[in-house]
């Protein structure tokens, strides 16, 4: 009779101490696998061959793996006749060990606990190994330290990721938890179930901006898309209070507080830039700049930010400083640190497949912005459409709301349209995709000398202002207004 080959233990940790597992568990686990018909089934989603600590135990649990998933049945005569077929059948003990262990197991109603047991004692080992191998290369002076902190992050997040059990969820619950939703909406009283934007059209197609929903707005360079998710901060930030986090890719800290200085001041970039400012300029400034103060908006200026530190990062902003939303500007700026992808196509998609699963784990929105490509540039029709996406479609996908920023005066170079509509300032949000809801324009006024957004309706009555009792008194004669240049950059 074949003997069970005797096992040495060879895993040590930095300790020198025996690495956790069970082997007797693992046994009966494997035997209560053979021993009743959807035993395998209850908890292939917990563990995998390298689960099992003992060689021998996983090599039979390979075999049962191998029966699983190919939908054959699972006993000791199946799982003795593909071990045959692997040809690992006598380094396991052969049929005689194989029926042994549904020998020592009388019911299979414990499975899933024991289960559970060897999966942890996997992880703890993964951990174990993990860190010994961080340990080694950080004494290592020869890597890049940073480097490996995005390595190990990575790894680290890829661990714990596997080893999550998706669970099924009944259906009461989820119902309860929709109601509930519908009746804060009612109650609120914006009527919205997501956060609210300040801009009224925009808000009654999305209902705000939902929790775990990922939002792409894209658009060519000088339509203003910074403009755009800057002066959305100041609204949601400054006038509703609701915290956000931007984290700023192509510019500083600094320059961006510039444009939102512009943005709340109502001055021009260049008079920011400069510092020359008239008296009441400079009142106006230090009157409006109080309402910022204390705002809870929070930057982040990492040039080059990876995902894995992006989700490290929102991660302790939510945890710590209750952001509900959070902003990226641009896409195309982040990288993919730790993994090994073969173009930069592959890079954008994992990206934008990680924004989406952190905003599902945060179950906040988070908006990014990206490139258009250049197709726009050489159709008649400059308005965009999904597939000018730049280099991944996988964005569109991956995405729950894209929008585009179009101006048409910026390619028009007039101040009315074909039919006379006046369009100087307009500029249009197109909702391109919207998975839960409608589609649509929203009408939008863009300030081109304040890097501002305002609703359509109100966006004419900003261009006069005077200090009086340190309130500015906005006029709203069409004919004192001072058509933007249409060749304006953002700035």
């Amino acid at each position: 009779m074949p003997k069970k080959p005797e096992h040495k233990q060879t895993l040590t940790d930095i300790t020198g101490k025996l690495p956790p597992r069970d082997s007797e568990l693992e046994e009966v686990v494997l035997g209560a696998c053979m021993l009743e018909k959807d035993a395998y089934m209850n908890v292939c989603d917990l563990l995998v061959p390298d689960s099992f600590y003992d060689p021998v135990n996983k090599k039979i649990f390979q075999a049962i793996t191998t029966l699983g998933l190919n939908q054959k049945p699972i006993d000791i005569i199946t799982v003795t006749e593909q071990l045959r077929r692997d040809g690992t059948l006598e380094e396991v003990g052969g049929a005689v060990h194989i029926a042994e262990l549904t020998a020592r197991v009388y019911s299979s109603a414990n499975l899933e606990f024991h289960a559970g047991i060897v999966a942890q004692k996997y992880l703890a080992r993964r951990l174990i190994s993990f860190a010994a191998n961080v340990e080694t290369k950080a004494y290592d002076e020869s890597n890049d330290i940073e480097e490996l902190l995005q390595e190990t992050e990575s790894q680290l997040f890829e661990i714990s990721q596997n080893q999550l059990k998706r669970e099924v969820t009944q259906i009461d619950p989820v119902i309860n938890t929709a109601l509930e939703q519908i009746q804060n909406a009612a109650n609120s009283e914006s009527g919205l179930s997501g956060l609210q934007t300040g801009y009224r059209e925009l808000d009654r197609i999305t209902s705000g901006w939902q929790n775990s929903d990922l939002i792409i707005i894209a658009a060519r360079p000088a339509m203003g898309k910074t403009a755009f998710v800057l002066s959305m901060a100041k609204n949601m930030a400054v006038d509703y209070n609701v915290p956000i986090a931007i984290f700023t890719l192509e510019m500083s800290n600094v320059q961006l507080i510039k444009r939102l200085i512009s943005n709340v001041a109502s001055l021009e970039g260049e008079k920011i830039k400069s510092g020359r400012l008239t008296p009441d300029e400079e009142d106006r400034l230090n009157t409006r700049i109080r309402t910022v103060y204390g705002a809870p908006l929070y930057l982040d200026e990492t040039p080059g930010l990876s995902i894995s530190e992006l989700r490290t990062k929102a991660r302790r902003l939510v945890r710590e400083k209750g952001v509900k939303l959070i902003m990226i500007d641009y896409l195309q700026l982040m990288n993919a640190t730790g993994l090994k992808l073969g173009s930069r196509e592959q890079e954008v998609s994992t990206i934008s497949r990680s924004l989406k699963a952190l905003a599902k784990e945060l179950d906040i929105p988070i908006i990014a912005l990206s490139q258009l490509n250049r197709s726009t540039e050489s159709r008649e029709d400059k308005r965009p459409v999904l597939s000018d996406l730049r280099e991944s479609g996988a964005i569109e996908q991956d995405a729950d709301i894209v929008c585009f920023i179009h101006r048409p005066e910026y390619y028009t170079k007039a101040s009315e349209d074909a039919e006379g509509n006046n369009i100087r300032g307009l500029a249009y949000l197109i909702v391109a995709k919207h998975r839960s809801g409608a589609v649509g324009d929203v009408k939008l006024h863009f300030i081109s000398k304040y890097a501002k957004f305002e609703n359509w309706e109100e966006g004419y009555d900003i261009m006069q202002e005077t200090l009086n009792d340190n309130t500015f008194k906005l006029s709203s004669k069409m004919n004192n207004m001072v058509a933007p240049d249409n060749n304006e950059v953002p700035f």
